[in-house]
Formats: structure tokens, C-alpha cells, sequence
């Protein structure tokens, strides 16, 4: 059951984030609406509800740029409009050109992300494309997942095919799910091993790379508190050295240092091949872990790493204050 208080702007700014998954509280002023706490720090105006004996959760905002009494007010609005029945539409509608109209309304993802996501749709789902959103059964479904190579991928796209017959039956393009009975995709979840002491190991092996891209690069990975695709498409002109910033994302003291002792010769702080920047150094990678003797770490495992040692605040100064805390401890 979520925590039950008025909410009001001293106890939301002062919510502790939990240290795994996320915290539900909920406003006694209006108890339809509640909020979601991250373990990042991000809190998340929200309301529930049961429609067509699904419960519904429909974010109204990001607090604080969703204030309290604008959420409350919106409450009875957003539910009686999740209430309203959908009529089924006669005019049919192909899988390709409903998936077209999912991803431009639902799915917000950066560039090199989205494109990543339409490879695999046009990948795995190639054989529903031609047919209608309502012809499609639960066998042809199971088809597609049985394809699929990898059960990592097959969990995935089953999770994507169950959002978009979900988002299909809400538009009234199908009377029902069809993925709804088919039995989930089970994946047994690699266990990553990396331990402080093991990044330390991979720290200290960057630190002797003898290419300087590569060594910045994968050095930021640590001080920039970020995944890499965010990294290695790091810009100059988002860099704000007088405030510290990375866009509106505090830079810890040795990403500034770093970063400012690297020469600005052109419009990406990594650059690649060519002109385009920096993508996916994997053979670099390997090299780097291998030496450390951390074969089977990734860059995301890194990354992963350091969001759960982090401690998150919305202040952006108190946050900075934590990167470089974390990093002390880790390179003392």
C-alpha cells in the first residue's frame, strides 16, 4: 500500500529516493493521485485505473514541473477520459502502418535508439506487416516469438508486441489482445559481477591507454555518470564549463578536468571514423577488460555500477557533490 500524507511542496522535494526499484506515495487532499519515486531521484505524478479489466496507470507529470495543485486538478479529467469507451473501428488498419503510428505517438527514444528499435521491428515482425491489426491470432503471434533467435530478444519483442495490441485495443483498432494468453518468454538474467574492486582494476588499465580518444572516452564512461551512447555523442557546444554542466546534467570535477584538457577540434568531444563521432569501441573494450582481468564486464556494466553506488538528489549541486565523493572513493 503506497504512504498515505498531504502532499506539499518541503515533503515532496525532501522525498528519500529507495535504493532498488521504486516507491509509491499518494495524497490524502486527493487520493486518486499518487507519485512514483525512482531510485534515480525522479518523481512522477500519476493516476490508476481499470478499464476493460486492465488497470491503467496514466503519468500526468514530472514533478516539479508539474506542480500539486495543477496534478490535483487534472485528476478527474484524466480518468474520465480514460472511462470514455472506445468504439471499435470499422476501417481496418495494416500491422506496419499501426506500427508507424505507434512509434511516432507513444515511443520516445533518441535517434540512434529509435533506429535500433525499427531494425529489429522490421526484423522479427516482417510477416504480420501485411496483415490487419484485427485478422492477427495468438498463432500467428507465437509463430513470430519461435522465430526469434535468442531468448533475451524473443522477451523483448514480446514485451514491445504486448504494448502495441495494448495501444491498438485503447485506439479501437481490435476488440481484444492476442498476446494477452500467450505464456511469457523466460530469461534467465546474466548476473553481473562487477565489483568495486573490479572497476578499479578497469580504471587503472584505461589510465595506460596509449590512444587518447579511447582513453577519454572510456574514462568519461566512469566520470560522466552516463550510458554510452550519451558518451561518445557528447558535443562541445552542450559542454558549459563555467557552470559545470553537460546540458542540464551536473559534470563531476574529473569530467571537467578531463574534459577541458582534451583539444576541440570539431563538433564531437570523441570523434570516430571520418566525421561522425565515436559509436561502439567494442575490440577497444575487450582489450581494456581483458587486461584487467574483468574479461566479461561490459561498458553498460559500468554504467549500471555506478547508478546503484550513486546517490541521487534533484539538486544539482548536492548531486555534483556525490559524483565526486564516489569517485574519490573509488580511485583512493
Amino acid at each position: 500500500m503506497a504512504h498515505q500524507f498531504f502532499f506539499n511542496s518541503y515533503i515532496l522535494d525532501n522525498l528519500p529516493a529507495p535504493e532498488v526499484g521504486f516507491d509509491v506515495v499518494q495524497d490524502l487532499s486527493e487520493p486518486r493521485l499518487r507519485m512514483y519515486i525512482t531510485q534515480r531521484g525522479v518523481k512522477s505524478f500519476f493516476v490508476r485505473k481499470r478499464v476493460n479489466g486492465r488497470d491503467k496507470r496514466i503519468i500526468i507529470g514530472k514533478y516539479p514541473d508539474v506542480d500539486i495543485e495543477d496534478a490535483r486538478s487534472r485528476v478527474s479529467e484524466i480518468l474520465n477520459e480514460v472511462s470514455k469507451k472506445i468504439p471499435v473501428r470499422r476501417k481496418k488498419i495494416s500491422f506496419q502502418d499501426f506500427v508507424a503510428i505507434y512509434l511516432s505517438q507513444k515511443v520516445r527514444r533518441g535517434e540512434d535508439s529509435l533506429m535500433k528499435l525499427k531494425r529489429a521491428i522490421n526484423l522479427h515482425f516482417q510477416d504480420l506487416f501485411a496483415k490487419n491489426m484485427q485478422d492477427i491470432t495468438e498463432s500467428d503471434i507465437q509463430t513470430v516469438l519461435d522465430n526469434i533467435s535468442g531468448r533475451a530478444m524473443a522477451a523483448r519483442m514480446q514485451e514491445l508486441l504486448q504494448s502495441i495490441f495494448n495501444y491498438a485495443l485503447d485506439m479501437g483498432y481490435c476488440k481484444n489482445n492476442v498476446c494477452e494468453d500467450i505464456p511469457r518468454v523466460v530469461v534467465k538474467r546474466r548476473e553481473r559481477k562487477l565489483k568495486k574492486t573490479g572497476l578499479q582494476k578497469i580504471i587503472s588499465v584505461i589510465k595506460k591507454e596509449k590512444n587518447l580518444t579511447m582513453r577519454s572516452a572510456f574514462l568519461m564512461l566512469v566520470y560522466g555518470f552516463a550510458p554510452k551512447t550519451q558518451i561518445f555523442k557528447m558535443r562541445w557546444e552542450d559542454l558549459d564549463f563555467n557552470h559545470d554542466l553537460w546540458l542540464d546534467m551536473p559534470l563531476s570535477g574529473k569530467a571537467v578536468l578531463l574534459l577541458q584538457d582534451l583539444p576541440q577540434n570539431g563538433e564531437w568531444v570523441f570523434m570516430g571514423r571520418g566525421k561522425f563521432h565515436l559509436t561502439d569501441p567494442r575490440f577497444a573494450w575487450k582489450k581494456i577488460v581483458e587486461k584487467a582481468g574483468q574479461p566479461d564486464i561490459t561498458m553498460d556494466d559500468v554504467h549500471k555500477f555506478l547508478m546503484h553506488s550513486l546517490v541521487w538528489n534533484s539538486d544539482k549541486d548536492i548531486l555534483r557533490e556525490n559524483m565526486n565523493d564516489l569517485l574519490f572513493d573509488l580511485e583512493a
